[in-house]
């Protein structure tokens, strides 16, 4: 009896196994076009290869027509210069024309215009004040190309700095009450 249930387990055994081998990569065994790819002639190749060989890639950030030799740190210091650096303002400031600047996150630009430097503090894509500023060559301590800070100056006025590639230029500005 013992003889007759282990062949008839092993035949169990043995006839399901052969089921799990169905379908697998192994039915294709030999056939050379199993992922639908078709053979390549030498003649094929070759010219494959010729067509590659004599193009060279071209860096797409290049304009066309332009020779153009950069290196790196100048291309990192353009990019960076083209970023408007932002400036919290704690309190209300009272502009020259009485007009009041409240208290915010301002994108600060420097623009000369007409030989005059001005400080631009935006929000959003609107200018919120066009402040008349003082060209220096003073950097204020600041270990940055592109800076901008606001700095105590006396009881009633704050002085902003403000530095970029450009120019560096400063402004001073009543607090208002």
């Amino acid at each position: 009896m013992k003889k007759l249930l282990i062949i008839i387990f092993s035949f169990i055994i043995t006839s399901g196994s052969f089921a799990f081998a169905e379908g697998d990569l192994w039915d294709n065994y030999g056939d050379q076009n199993i992922y639908g790819q078709k053979p390549v002639s030498d003649k094929e190749f070759e010219q494959a290869l010729e067509s590659k060989k004599g193009k060279k890639k071209r860096d797409k950030n290049i304009p066309k027509g332009e020779s153009f030799q950069q290196s790196n740190e100048t291309n990192s210091i353009i990019n960076t210069s083209k970023e408007l650096p932002v400036l919290l303002i704690p309190l209300n400031l009272k502009c020259q024309d009485g007009s009041i600047i409240p208290t915010g996150h301002y994108q600060v630009e420097g623009v000369k215009e007409n030989g005059k430097t001005f400080l631009k503090l935006y929000q959003a894509h609107y200018v919120i004040a066009k402040l008349p500023a003082v060209e220096t060559n003073e950097d204020f301590g600041e270990s940055t190309i592109n800076f901008v800070k606001l700095i105590p100056h006396g009881e009633a006025h704050v002085q902003i700095v403000f530095g970029n590639v450009e120019f560096n230029a400063y402004t001073v500005i009543d607090i208002a009450e």
